[in-house]
């Protein structure tokens, strides 16, 4: 009997038609509760035919454990930063993902963290609940600058609701729909330097990858508007954490909404979590009921296809499915 790991706890916890999608198949299911690291996924394969995996650390010393066996990684998401995919094609594993599935839910979550920053929103409800009423001035969002550091699906959704907000929009990114922009009202930015610059607002909805890790740094932080706002909800690395810190203390980040870590789950003193003017949530942007049926659904759909031999939805490298 083939067996399946399942590590996502997200696809795990939410009822919904993706559990039945995958009993269906007859295959052993083996669940973890993840995201793992390198040593507890280590400990977990070589003995199964696919995985559907979220943010474990899929390095090439688990990859060369879990082959030949392995047959198929079915990402239940869209980044693949945590998988040495140069690896898994090397060793001819196709790695599948689930774009297009969780763009209205993490757009609405980054809007989530940035109004809850200019309205004071986790103060005033700790204040509240400590039975005080102390009334703090907040900030409107309309009429501000939005900078949208790449684009895509999830940028492009920011765009539309930011619109509605009343706030200018601009963007930056290598690849420019110039007919969403124009719908939209959306500005071009030729670079990165420059709109970092220029925006009241930063949300960040870029891959990680060697040239944007620690994009946020001390010295483009520097180079930042006095006060402003930055929303990430897309991967902690872009971000170097000491150099938030700074720039949250001293004021030059007037507020940091970010829903990801450069370590997740973070240690008890991680400098982040008491930071002033500082909102962190642990990795749920996309976990809604709506998302999580849609992108489990997916992620299932794509470990079915690949597992017979046929043509995922969506696949991250060229490797050729097997039968």
């Amino acid at each position: 009997m083939k067996r399946i790991l399942l590590t996502t706890t997200s696809f795990q916890d939410t009822p919904g038609p993706h559990h039945d999608l995958l009993h269906n198949t007859g295959w052993e299911i083996i669940t973890a509760r993840g995201p793992l690291n390198e040593a507890d996924t280590l400990a977990l394969v070589g003995e199964v035919d696919g995985f559907i995996c979220g943010d474990d650390m899929i390095t090439r010393k688990v990859l060369e454990k879990a082959v030949p066996r392995l047959k198929v990684l079915s990402k239940y998401g869209i980044g693949v930063d945590k998988i040495d995919v140069a690896a898994a094609t090397e060793m001819g594993i196709p790695l599948c993902f689930t774009p297009g599935v969780n763009h209205t839910t993490v757009a609405e979550h980054c809007f989530a963290l940035l109004l809850g920053l200019v309205k004071n929103l986790v103060d005033e409800v700790n204040i509240t609940r400590a039975g005080k009423w102390k009334r703090l001035v907040g900030h409107e969002i309309m009429g501000k600058t939005i900078g949208i550091v790449g684009l895509g699906r999830i940028g492009k959704e920011m765009a539309v609701r930011a619109r509605a907000f009343g706030m200018p929009v601009q963007a930056y990114d290598i690849y420019w729909d110039a007919e969403f922009a124009a719908k939209h009202d959306v500005k071009r930015v030729e670079s990165l330097e420059a709109i970092l610059s220029s925006s009241d607002v930063i949300s960040l909805h870029t891959n990680l990858s060697p040239e944007t890790r620690g994009m946020i740094n001390a010295r483009t932080l520097a180079n930042m508007r006095d006060g402003v706002l930055i929303i990430n909800c897309a991967r902690g690395e872009l971000v170097e954490t000491e150099a938030m810190v700074d720039a949250l203390k001293s004021g030059k980040v007037g507020g940091y909404g970010t829903d990801v870590l450069d370590e997740e789950p973070p240690p008890a003193d991680h400098p982040l979590l008491n930071a002033p003017n500082c909102i962190v949530t642990p990795h749920i942007g996309s976990r809604t009921y709506e998302s999580v049926v849609r992108q489990a659904t997916m992620s299932v759909q794509n470990l079915i296809r690949a597992m017979n031999g046929e043509k995922p939805l969506a696949q991250v490298n060229t490797v050729p499915v097997k039968a």
